[in-house]
């Protein structure tokens, strides 16, 4: 079976765009999780933190269904929806497009560059949830809100938070961000334990100045990434619950991958999150691939969007300079 496959990233998280809308492919759940496994592995030519499967809805413009590298499936990708955006919003010729996810349908639209020549997209994250039982956690309490949980550290305090991918988000200084605390916290989290049943993943924030902060995450089912979309919109949540950073206000988010722009909207006692960010796309290429036994397959020649890549790396070393001063 020969399959078109699209290499992009939001953020330096890279995935595999899968265009069902367009095309006739055929595949059962399992052979989803068998394509991402294998298509995702980075000793492969291709290699992906996911697999994007771009799919018709009969509610929205496109719907969107997320499968990370290790074949579980992710309810929500904030910078795998700034990528489907694009290309939704480019297949359908619109500016604007509803896109159909897990947990909602979410509003997607064409935005001012984040930096020039670089295409930006803004995608809404939500529902945003704080109710322990969203994520699982299992404590004796209903929320946890810049509270301590006493398996995980002493000295740390998280706030837990579905948006609606399951999160723990702590703010930490420079010293605590270059240990080893985080991997050894994420590790317990999404290995088999009695607080996360599900797994988690796990943000550690530092403050730079007001309007600025930088966001390093463990992804559930992935491990240490570049950028996880959800982790930055929830971390900037949590910076503006604990008046870090006010609502309504953009706030810049450097993360390893790059960097996007948030602004956290609050209505009543429900919050949405604007996640503004580029849709960068690497290469096209077909992939000869036995669905069967994907674990061996074989790809055509690759076109290259070498300009796109050429101005995202103008963009990192901009934020290289503004995180060293």
């Amino acid at each position: 079976m020969n399959i078109e496959v699209l290499k992009c990233h939001g953020s330096g998280n890279d995935f595999l765009i899968i265009d069902e809308m367009s095309h006739n492919y055929i595949f059962t759940e399992e052979k989803r999780a068998e394509l991402a496994k294998a298509l995702c592995n980075r000793q492969t030519e291709l290699g992906a933190d996911g697999i994007l499967f771009v799919m018709k809805s009969e509610k929205a413009d496109g719907r969107m269904r997320v499968f990370n590298a290790d074949g579980s499936e992710a309810s929500m990708c904030g910078n795998g929806l700034r990528c489907v955006a694009r290309y939704v919003c480019e297949l359908i010729n619109k500016e604007t497009a509803l896109i159909e996810t897990m947990k909602a349908d979410l509003l997607v639209k064409k935005e001012e560059d984040i930096y020039p020549e670089i295409p930006t997209y803004l995608v809404e994250i939500s529902p945003v949830l704080f109710d322990l039982k969203a994520l699982p956690l299992n404590l004796e309490k209903e929320v946890l809100v810049d509270g301590k949980i006493p398996e995980l550290s002493n000295d740390l305090t998280f706030t837990a938070l579905a948006v609606p991918n399951p999160h723990i988000v702590t703010i930490v200084d420079e010293q605590t961000l270059q240990s080893n605390v985080q991997e050894k916290i994420s590790t317990y989290v999404n290995g088999a334990n009695p607080l996360f049943p599900d797994g988690v993943n796990v943000s550690f924030v530092k403050p730079i100045q007001k309007g600025h902060i930088f966001v390093r995450t463990y992804e559930r089912g992935v491990g240490f990434t570049n950028a996880c979309g959800t982790a930055m919109s929830a971390s900037t949540l949590v910076t503006c619950l604990q008046g870090l950073n006010e609502l309504e206000q953009s706030v810049d988010v450097y993360n390893p991958g790059g960097k996007v722009r948030c602004v956290v909207h609050k209505n009543d006692e429900t919050y949405t999150i604007d996640l503004i960010g580029n849709a960068t796309y690497v290469y096209k290429t077909v992939v000869e691939v036995d669905v069967s036994n994907p674990t061996s397959f074989n790809c055509g020649s690759k076109e290259e969007f070498t300009s796109e890549g050429e101005q995202y790396q103008k963009l990192q070393q901009h934020i290289g300079q503004f995180l060293n001063n």
